[in-house]
């Protein structure tokens, strides 16, 4: 004889289940049109005229739409140079950043010696210290090493680690099986192959976390460059922007929302492809202590 259990849910309990995803799903799209409005005047503004950037009320559609903003913007400004810059430093930073991250993060969690815990203790207390106690000392440094306005100041220290980098990459470590390593170590594999040949591609999740934190770091930097930095030729994306807003702010404003506009769009670009990647990594990050 064949009893069939019946479920204690009651009947309405799927159409509640609905009305509760699409009221945090419509929650969450009405957050998301608050930041969204700043994108959205910026690439208004980018395309209007010169007589309807100071109407009152605001224009958002302009008319006619004036793409020959972005040209202008490029050829009058130099902002293809920039962008240059700005993408040669990005480049050796995140190189810079992957290559020391894993390598400092595998040696305190992988390899076993004593003091790895201290030194792992002194690598995040360095995350107390702010960037201007920091800033003095090592604008004295590159002063005489002879680096100043070059790209060096900029792209050197990354070689050097960063300790939030190598937190996220130390806990992501540890959620991998030890015995990978053991058993690679028992065949005869150096720690070097075991770093590269085992635990970094298994860590591609998190190391893409690095380099694009990395990579936006860069770009966006506006502190670093203004300091180092002192040729035009040399500016970076940042400089050059606030260098726009100084030469052209007064002429017409929308040139100068057409560079930002342009400055975004490689980082929106780029997340929009690594978003998968990127979330994965920030998931799998700390599962392990």
């Amino acid at each position: 004889m064949t009893y069939r259990v019946q479920s204690k849910r009651p009947v309405h309990y799927g159409l509640q289940r609905a009305l509760g995803e699409f009221a945090k799903y419509a929650a969450l799209s009405i957050i998301s049109v608050f930041f969204l409005i700043p994108w959205a005047w910026m690439l208004s503004t980018s395309l209007k005229n010169p007589q309807e950037l100071s109407v009152y009320p605001p224009v958002w559609i302009p008319h006619p739409i004036r793409w020959d903003n972005f040209a202008i913007a490029l050829s009058r400004s130099g902002f293809a140079k920039y962008v240059g810059n700005t993408l040669r430093i990005a480049a050796f930073t995140v190189l810079g950043a992957v290559l020391s991250d894993s390598t400092v993060a595998y040696g305190i969690s992988v390899l076993r010696w004593k003091g790895q815990n201290v030194l792992f203790a002194l690598i995040l207390a360095t995350m107390m210290l702010p960037g201007a106690v920091t800033f003095i000392p090592l604008y004295v440094i590159f002063r005489h090493l002879g680096w100043l306005n070059t790209f060096r100041p900029l792209i050197v220290p990354a070689f050097f680690g960063n300790a939030y980098f190598i937190f996220l990459l130390r806990q992501f470590f540890l959620t991998l099986p030890p015995e990978l390593a053991d058993a690679a170590r028992i065949d005869g594999c150096s720690d070097f192959g075991i770093l590269w040949r085992i635990i970094l591609p298994l860590s591609r999740p998190a190391l893409a976390v690095i380099a694009l934190f990395q990579f936006i770091g860069s770009w966006n930097d506006y502190f670093g460059p203004l300091i180092y930095l002192s040729d035009e030729n040399k500016y970076t994306v940042a400089l050059g922007i606030a260098n726009m807003r100084t030469a052209y702010g007064l002429i017409n404003f929308a040139w100068v929302m057409a560079a930002t506009t342009m400055s975004v769009a490689p980082i929106v670009i780029l997340f929009f492809f690594a978003q998968r990647t990127f979330i994965q990594g920030i998931s799998l990050t700390g599962l392990k202590q």
